[in-house]
């Protein structure tokens, strides 16, 4: 249990630099593509990227107090009691990749991308109600550009693609 209580402790104090909170979201390019392409191996690549990207990055020799504040909120909120509504809208994550897998799977473009903005807008509503103001905001700038980079990515490879 101490080799686990420590990489837990090593991984959290990674999770604070907000380059990972940049990157994150742009794991939707290479996930849509793998769809698109029939890839499960790439799509399971790519998710279990996505998982471990949280502590890619050194730990933050200095974090706001947003960040702070933020990843604080998220612990307490993991880390309390479980109810009906919280577990459904954890199981909400591992749909929408399913949905966003088989949108692009099956070539449905449009609505792929109307689950990539649905993903990423529960996922700022989210953040609203259980971060403070500040940490919100804090997490919102990441979550808005990494949204727009997917959303011109997609469209740019659509219009390439004439799909």
């Amino acid at each position: 249990m101490a080799f686990i209580d420590t990489f837990i402790e090593w991984a959290w104090a990674r999770h604070h630099n907000i380059l990972s909170w940049y990157i994150r979201p742009l794991f939707l390019l290479p996930f849509c593509y793998f769809a698109y392409r029939r890839s499960g191996l790439g799509i399971f690549i790519t998710v279990l990227a996505l998982a471990t990207s949280m502590f890619w990055f050194p730990a933050p020799k200095t974090v706001s107090t947003e960040v702070l504040s933020a990843l604080q909120a998220e612990k307490e909120y993991l880390l309390g009691s479980w109810t009906i509504w919280k577990l459904l809208l954890a199981l909400l994550v591992p749909a929408s990749f399913i949905a966003l897998a088989a949108a692009f799977w099956k070539r449905s473009y449009m609505l792929g991308l109307l689950v990539i903005n649905a993903m990423v807008l529960i996922k700022i509503l989210w953040t609203l109600v259980i971060f403070d103001k500040h940490a919100a905001l804090a997490h919102l700038v990441p979550a808005i550009v990494g949204l727009s980079v997917v959303n011109l990515g997609v469209l740019y490879w659509l219009k390439r693609h004439r799909l």
